[in-house]
């Protein structure tokens, strides 16, 4: 069915197309009762405004892009509920896009939003991403655009992060405090800058213990993946039967150690203890619970989005923007896979 244009509604009705515009925009130099009329025919012929002539004229899409590594996790799918609650109060369209970890997808995604006009960009940078280009293009742009959880400190733009290294020796400690003495890590990969804090958290905590740091107790994950837990706590028992601790990057690699402990009878936090990050929802119903850090993921979507506001407003203005970082809390919740019995 061919859609209702101002002009059909301006022949109808003997006025110009100019008067049905300003009669829909509520213009006070168009008398109530043309107004009236033209209000009355647009809903009997379902008019729908042209969104790209509008959208020309304002300069603006009122849609912004969220890039996230996965839909799925626990974590981004938290960020997602707060970013679209938050934008809906002014009105904006969310267009999520998940890179799935892949560098050359992420590439894609920024020049997609780039063509598509959005207002601006959310990002939390993929494991693969080492190479900043495509993202320096969305500030030489100077498209609004924020980073949020896994950043590059070497972009100039707003950032939502937390303190990934002091939350990883929060954990650490809290595993040598419940007796741990020997501590393997099973961390990220080597790029996303949240991967290396908390390494270097768990590396700074062992030395502030008397802990001499193990090389060999460092397994690193590819995907970050459930599957990746299972193996790296079938080599750990094999390779370092004496290790009491595992500080898991996330929850969904701990809740994979769990599983293969649980599987092969390794009790749980009696011969090992188990804590992971993030505070997943699965953390909760495994058998043991896990201990975790409660990482603020719903806020930190609620943050990011109110930072992108910020800058679109201030551009809008035509000020100069200078961008700013909010850091949120995090705690260690103690649970089951922690807490010793002996």
């Amino acid at each position: 069915m061919k859609a209702t244009t101002l002009k059909e509604i301006a022949n109808i009705l003997g006025i110009s197309i100019t008067t049905v515009s300003k009669a829909l925009k509520d213009y006070p130099d168009v008398s109530p009762k043309t107004k009236k009329a033209v209000i009355e025919l647009a809903e009997e012929l379902n008019f729908t405004p042209n969104s790209f002539a509008v959208n020309l004229r304002t300069k603006e899409s009122k849609t912004i892009g969220l890039i996230i590594p996965d839909v799925v996790h626990h974590f981004f799918s938290n960020v997602i509920h707060g970013v679209i609650e938050e934008a809906n109060k002014y009105g904006y369209l969310v267009i999520i896009l998940q890179s799935n970890e892949s560098l050359e997808l992420e590439k894609k995604q920024v020049a997609l939003l780039i063509n598509k006009r959005v207002d601006g960009i959310m990002m939390s940078l993929s494991n693969e991403s080492n190479n900043d280009f495509h993202i320096k293009e969305v500030v030489r742009k100077q498209i609004p655009f924020v980073q949020f959880d896994k950043i590059s400190k070497l972009i100039q733009s707003s950032k939502v992060i937390i303190n990934d290294q002091k939350a990883a020796m929060e954990a650490v400690q809290h595993l040598i405090d419940k007796g741990c003495k020997k501590i393997a890590h099973i961390r990220g990969p080597e790029n996303p800058q949240n991967s290396i804090d908390r390494f270097l958290g768990y590396k700074k905590t062992l030395e502030k213990n008397g802990i001499p740091y193990d090389s060999k107790l460092i397994y690193t994950c590819k995907k970050v993946t459930f599957e990746e837990g299972i193996e790296f706590a079938k080599q750990i028992v094999e390779d370092h039967p004496d290790v009491d601790g595992i500080f898991a990057i996330t929850d969904l690699v701990a809740v994979g150690v769990l599983a293969y402990f649980n599987e092969k009878g390794i009790q749980v936090p009696n011969k090992i203890a188990v804590i992971g990050f993030s505070n997943w929802f699965m953390s909760q119903v495994m058998t043991p619970k896990l201990s975790t850090v409660d990482q603020p993921s719903y806020e930190m979507g609620v943050a990011a989005f109110t930072l992108l506001l910020e800058e679109l407003h201030c551009r809008k203005e035509g000020k100069i923007f200078t961008p700013r970082t909010i850091e949120l809390g995090t705690n260690v919740i103690a649970r089951e896979s922690s807490l010793k019995t002996n």
